[in-house]
């Protein structure tokens, strides 16, 4: 089954996206999700001009070595913008396999390990009391983990925190916002945030929070130690991880579970943090760490030390990246939870899917492949709007700080 043609469709319906998709001379198509949020057209350049030319002719069915092709033979390995271009390649080529066989994905992944996949959504809040109700509602829903992120008095933006309630975006201007940033007010109130939700919510749910990268080791040792009472699912991203060593002295202070990865981009990146056991969740994705190909791979090393998965899912992730993230989820042993935040209705519309959520879980559906397409006539009425994502600041004497 030969490739015929491939092209990259980036729209924005309510965010930007970046899609690739594949022509077959059998008639099959698949698609991939190549988004990089805040760098999007640098990966649509690389797929347009570096990678789609050496696709044309290729065996749509030799998955493994148009990976190694595409890794190996550009030499210049890794970082997110090669990694997510091989990504759309490769989600594009499993959803043409999976629909030459006529079966969902995670059956040619290995069958199902599970019923379904439990996700978390986000419930944030301009303070804590803003905060519980949007956790009490989300419980309402059926959720059974639910990630909380509040408001911090004397600070203006934070992270996670929305203007709506359902929907997130991050980006938001079309030159990067700056916020400003106070570790010593974040760290005195957000121990008071979870106290609270246990108070109202009770202990049958599992509670998640997101650092996003703003603290020193020891600042997070700290944190993770006074969260312990209320017994935290996970502390995502405590500390910028390019130092993976820096985990180490977070984990001898501290046994709140950590997790890490969203924007790691290959097996490199998180493996001396597995084989440490410096983590307990590994977030790596599959549209940044090279497709499923690799994020199998990741999971397989994960497995050996009882690291589980926890893929990111925010909406910088396309539906098409996320319904290949749950026949993923479906089939993968060592599972641990799936980030679920949803799309603008806009977006559903663009990328009809078939799966659902139901009493807290998401199902990838049945339909041959990974059961996401893209309407190419509605995308093309939304076209590429640039926004960056914010920076930050320290508030005291305005040094750029992690976001």
């Amino acid at each position: 089954m030969k490739i015929t043609n491939a092209r990259v469709i980036v729209c924005s319906p309510g965010r930007n996206f970046v899609t690739l998709k594949i022509e077959t001379d059998e008639g099959l198509t698949g698609i991939g999700d190549a988004t990089l949020n805040g760098r999007e057209l640098s990966v649509a350049s690389y797929l347009t001009d570096h990678v789609i030319p050496c696709l044309i002719g290729r065996d749509a069915h030799q998955i493994e070595d148009i990976w190694q092709f595409l890794y190996k033979g550009a030499y210049w390995r890794r970082g997110p913008v090669t990694m997510s271009a091989i990504a759309a390649v490769d989600t594009a080529l499993w959803d043409i396999k999976a629909k030459a066989a006529g079966l969902p994905l995670y059956q040619l992944l290995g069958g199902k390990s599970r019923t379904g996949v439990m996700v978390y959504g986000h419930a944030n809040g301009s303070d804590i009391e803003h905060t519980v109700d949007e956790v009490l509602r989300y419980a309402d829903a059926g959720y059974k983990a639910i990630r909380a992120q509040s408001g911090v008095p004397g600070l203006d933006k934070v992270y996670g925190v929305g203007k709506g309630t359902l929907f997130y975006e991050p980006a938001d201007a079309d030159l990067p916002s700056e916020h400003d940033w106070s570790t010593e007010k974040y760290l005195r109130h957000t121990p008071k945030l979870f106290e609270r939700i246990r108070e109202k919510l009770g202990w049958d749910h599992h509670l998640l929070h997101d650092v996003h990268h703003r603290l020193t080791p020891i600042e997070a040792g700290r944190l993770g130690k006074d969260l312990e009472p209320y017994r935290l699912f996970w502390m995502e991203d405590a500390t910028p991880a390019e130092n993976q060593d820096a985990f180490r002295l977070i984990r001898q202070h501290t046994t709140t579970p950590l997790a890490v990865g969203e924007i790691f981009n290959s097996i490199w990146d998180c493996k001396g943090l597995i084989e440490n056991q410096l983590i307990d969740y590994i977030r790596a994705t599959v549209v940044h760490a090279g497709g499923i190909t690799q994020l199998r791979r990741i999971a397989d090393l994960a497995s050996l030390y009882q690291v589980r998965t926890g893929c990111h899912g925010a909406t910088d992730l396309s539906p098409v990246c996320m319904g290949a993230a749950l026949h993923f989820d479906l089939w993968v042993p060592n599972f641990g939870i799936q980030e679920y935040m949803r799309h603008t209705p806009e977006t559903d519309a663009v990328f009809p899917h078939a799966y659902t959520f139901q009493d807290g879980m998401l199902y990838p559906g049945d339909v041959p492949g990974h059961g996401v397409e893209i309407d190419e006539e509605l995308a093309a009425r939304y076209p590429y709007q640039r926004a960056y994502l914010p920076v930050n600041r320290l508030q005291h004497d305005g040094t750029l700080w992690n976001w």
